[in-house]
């Protein structure tokens, strides 16, 4: 019954072709490299720094949770034995800031404790608040017709996306814990760390939804002065900045889709869902910074750099179930794109799916053809300009306070791409013309 689970009837071993059986990788050139951070990322510390304060991420400095938070999970926390009892927990819980606080102490306490995996069935859907109202895509306003600023708008979008992958990362933890025997332990502590990441950036995004002033939201600023006389800040929100704005519930519809399937779950969350953000992320910084709120475009960046971690998990435990089933990866993941109804969408940051070790073959058909009159000097080139922009992403940040006039990331885009790929600019051309014209003085 547990290998089962591992993939569905129409995908099992025995139900395919006996040529199939012999099927390897030859099909699809090499894979990029695992991870390189992925061994770092499992051995690293706790990670207290839930509050993005002046310089970025520090420690909160209150409790995980406090008195103020809903009294029904600190009474069921103190109860729970396993980690799939805490995942339980944390998705029977609606309200959003306590369901980020107490994943995080669900992923401190198993790790502390050494508490066991267990056993435990997760609810039918995770505990919602009544806002944000949940609609169809199509009934979302726009940003110009939402009435909230774009950095407000985007944002909001993203805090809804970060708490629907904290349900998304625990409902893979509970829901395949009776199948711990064949998945082992460090498929569940991978993805308690990665919920444990979510509720980190949750937590990020509704401190800023705050502190832009977000309809719905009071805030509350604590100076407390530290022995080095700097300052250090603890925001108490008296209600969850987060929620005004309706949002839509695709996500959690991928992962009902997938709830009976190991395999199924890995394709649709980590390998397209958290693929997905890793193609957003950099044209959301780009969107924050050229509305010039270069706080968010730092949070945002962050974020998206820690995603990284979370799709070469999946890549690694869909691997892992693939070789368990004796199949090959890459046709395994079209075939479950098709009988899932995945759909990949463009376009892809192929230097971030391929630092997580995504092959690209996997998701890219176009990726398997050849293309020798390329130009072998253009990936550097492009890099070149993804390097200057960081540059200039960086400079504008640490001078976000002074008054100058700002150059525009559209066209710092086009001025470092006219400065590498022109022969010569338009100016010296038209000086060279000039000279070559120009009527000569005459006695």
């Amino acid at each position: 019954m547990a290998m089962a689970m591992l993939l569905s009837p129409k995908l099992r071993f025995s139900y395919l072709p006996s040529h199939f059986h012999y099927t390897k990788l030859r099909f699809c050139s090499s894979p990029p490299p695992p991870w390189s951070g992925l061994q770092s990322w499992r051995e690293s510390p706790l990670n207290e720094d839930r509050f993005w304060g002046p310089n970025g991420p520090q420690p909160l400095l209150q409790s995980p949770l406090s008195s103020s938070d809903t009294p029904a999970p600190l009474e069921a926390s103190a109860s729970a034995s396993s980690l799939a009892e805490f995942g339980s927990l944390v998705l029977s819980t609606s309200c959003p800031l306590t369901k980020s606080k107490l994943s995080h102490l669900a992923f401190s306490r198993w790790r502390n404790e050494n508490l066991p995996i267990g056993r435990c069935h997760p609810p039918p859907r995770p505990a919602r608040p009544p806002n944000p109202q949940l609609v169809s895509p199509k009934e979302i306003p726009d940003p110009k017709n939402s009435g909230l600023p774009l950095n407000a708008y985007l944002l909001h979008n993203l805090a809804h996306v970060e708490l629907n992958a904290i349900d998304l990362a625990w409902d893979t933890v509970v829901r395949f814990s009776p199948f711990y025997d064949v998945l082992g332990e460090g498929f569940f502590a991978d993805f308690a760390h990665v919920a444990d990441d979510e509720s980190r950036h949750f937590a990020w995004c509704s401190q800023r939804l705050a502190e832009i002033g977000f309809k719905g939201s009071t805030m509350l600023i604590i100076l407390q002065q530290e022995y080095n006389e700097e300052f250090s800040l603890s925001f108490v929100f008296e209600e969850p900045n987060y929620g005004d704005m309706p949002a839509h519930n695709l996500l959690w519809r991928e992962c009902e889709k997938s709830s009976d399937n190991v395999a199924a779950r890995l394709a649709a969350i980590p390998l397209v869902q958290e693929a997905r953000g890793l193609d957003a992320g950099p044209r959301l910084v780009q969107k924050m910074v050229g509305f010039g709120d270069h706080r968010t475009s730092s949070i945002v960046a962050r974020i998206a750099e820690e995603e990284v971690a979370h799709v070469a998990v999946g890549v690694y435990w869909f691997m892992f179930v693939c070789q368990k089933m004796n199949r090959a990866p890459c046709s395994t993941f079209k075939e479950l794109l098709k009988e899932y109804n995945l759909e990949l969408k463009g376009p892809f940051n192929y230097s971030a799916r391929d630092e997580a070790g995504l092959p690209r073959e996997w998701y890219d058909s176009t990726s398997t053809k050849k293309e020798p009159e390329e130009n072998p000097k253009s990936g550097q080139q492009l890099s070149e300009v993804y390097d200057r922009l960081a540059c200039i992403i960086s400079m504008e940040k640490e001078d976000e306070e002074n008054f100058y006039p700002k150059l525009l990331l559209e066209d710092s885009m086009m001025l470092n791409a006219r400065l590498i790929f022109e022969v010569k600019e338009p100016r010296f051309e038209a000086m060279n013309a000039g000279e070559t014209t120009a009527p000569t003085a005459t006695a």
